[in-house]
């Protein structure tokens, strides 16, 4: 994914200062002054999060049983998010715990994948107090059952640094259904499955550096919407599948490279929204705005290589072809011209 640039660097504490660690064995221990303790904290905020799971033994212990799923193949996904990293200090806590919990399904969802279960590790920063962590687990558990998962277990820590969650995220396929980023091969076709660029818009609206008077795109950077949605039409049509984190011109890339081929996209044919739209028509450059919506990444939407018998199935799916695979020299084009594109996208060091 694309990152909200980082702070600069500061003092860290000694590590013989650093908070100890709070383990997953659940215990409810005795109230502090600012609420319960860290096992009563686990045992409030999270173990209701397991949805009665027998396998996550109530976070009673150091690991847990997947929950049967019979023939099906498990795909698992893991992402981490770190505040002012991946995304501006001060955000809402439950806005946090949203998008922590797309991004990842995002990833299951390019899969073909059906998401279940998940492990995290969250690291809590200074300043999350109790009430906020409650905020975060209340918006978790919300989220959680919206999209049926159960949480299996994990870990959780205190540190002197931003806050940091991670997440293991397990999802079921039909045996042989995950689909790679290695299946797409010459002649495909290149295709998106929705607006490209209003991640980039939205982080800007985030931060005050862009209007948005509906708030629409604020809610995409901070609400994304995993396309679980096109879980079959993509079992059933697509040969090479991501979703669009790092940026699309850097997420196509990485098929063809999965795939031992390269890519010709054509700017003028991305899928935009009113709002994206709007903002490329005032900038001076109109090709220069469609590669910077090209590279900006946050779009979480999905990126696919399909033969051309599929083009009408997906097209009815709301999936819009923007290039090829080809043999050759990968090419960014805006309107037959070649675009020097760099990186793609976000590159993390």
């Amino acid at each position: 994914m694309s990152t909200w640039p980082a702070p600069s660097s500061r003092d860290r504490s000694p590590a013989s200062s650093t908070p100890p660690s709070m383990d997953w064995r659940g215990m409810s221990g005795p109230e502090t002054p600012e609420g319960p303790d860290e096992f009563g904290q686990i045992a409030e905020f999270f173990r209701p999060l397991t949805r009665g799971e027998p396998g996550a033994f109530d976070l009673l212990d150091d690991a847990a049983v997947l929950p049967d799923s019979g023939a099906d193949q498990v795909v698992v996904t893991q992402d981490a998010l770190v505040e002012g990293v991946h995304f501006p200090p001060g955000e809402a806590p439950e806005d946090i715990a949203a998008r922590f919990l797309r991004v990842n399904l995002s990833d299951l969802a390019a899969k073909g994948a059906e998401p279940f279960a998940w492990l995290q590790t969250l690291a809590w920063g200074p300043g999350w107090s109790v009430d906020r962590r409650r905020a975060f687990a209340r918006e978790l558990a919300r989220e959680a059952e919206a999209f049926g998962l159960v949480l299996l277990g994990g870990d959780t820590v205190s540190t002197p640094g931003p806050l940091m969650v991670s997440g293991t995220f397990f999802g079921r396929c039909p045996p042989g259904g995950m689909i790679p980023r290695s299946g797409a091969a010459p002649g495909d076709l290149l295709l998106v499955s929705g607006p490209v660029g209003d991640g980039l818009l939205g982080l800007q609206a985030v931060t005050g550096a862009i209007a948005d008077p509906k708030g629409r795109l604020a809610r995409k950077f901070r609400r994304p919407e995993p396309r679980l949605d096109l879980r079959e039409v993509l079992r059933r049509c697509a040969s090479a599948a991501a979703d669009i984190s790092d940026g699309l011109v850097a997420d196509a890339g990485q098929l063809a490279r999965a795939s031992g081929c390269s890519i010709r996209l054509e700017l003028e044919r991305l899928p935009l929204s009113p709002e994206a739209q709007d903002w490329a028509a005032r900038q001076a450059s109109p090709e220069a705005a469609l590669l910077a919506l090209a590279t900006g990444g946050d779009d979480y939407e999905v990126v696919l290589a399909a033969r051309p018998d599929h083009r009408a199935e997906l097209e009815e799916a709301g999936c819009t072809v923007v290039g090829v695979f080809h043999v050759g020299a990968a090419e960014v084009l805006h309107e037959g011209r070649p675009l020097d594109a760099g990186a793609g996208g976000w590159r993390h060091g």
